[in-house]
């Protein structure tokens, strides 16, 4: 699925950063994907989705095969990714960053 840089006819809600895109404010659009600001498709790190720094993209083992600007922004960094229940702590920030995935 491409991402096509359209003018916003509705406000939303950037995917990436949840912050509002206005009306004629310039977002990347993937049909059902949803719409990004541009800023927000520069991606060079991730974040981790449990703790909220850096996901560890320079370090990661599949950085020779990952397309960091296609990726979603559900990856763990190694910190978390090492911690006594990573999936529930994986599960309840996911649920409280992107409620709409649990309707």
């Amino acid at each position: 699925m491409s991402w096509r840089k359209i003018p916003m006819k509705f406000p939303g809600t950037c995917i990436v950063c949840n912050e509002k895109i206005e009306i004629n404010e310039i977002g990347l659009w993937a049909k059902g994907l949803g719409v990004k600001h541009e800023k927000c498709a520069e991606v060079n790190e991730l974040q981790c989705i449990v703790c909220g720094g850096p996901a560890g993209c320079l370090e990661c083992e599949f950085q020779d095969v990952c397309d960091i600007a296609n990726v979603s922004q559900f990856c763990v960094c190694k910190n978390c990714s090492e911690q006594k229940n990573v999936f529930d702590s994986y599960q309840k920030s996911t649920n409280k960053k992107f409620p709409i995935i649990n309707s």
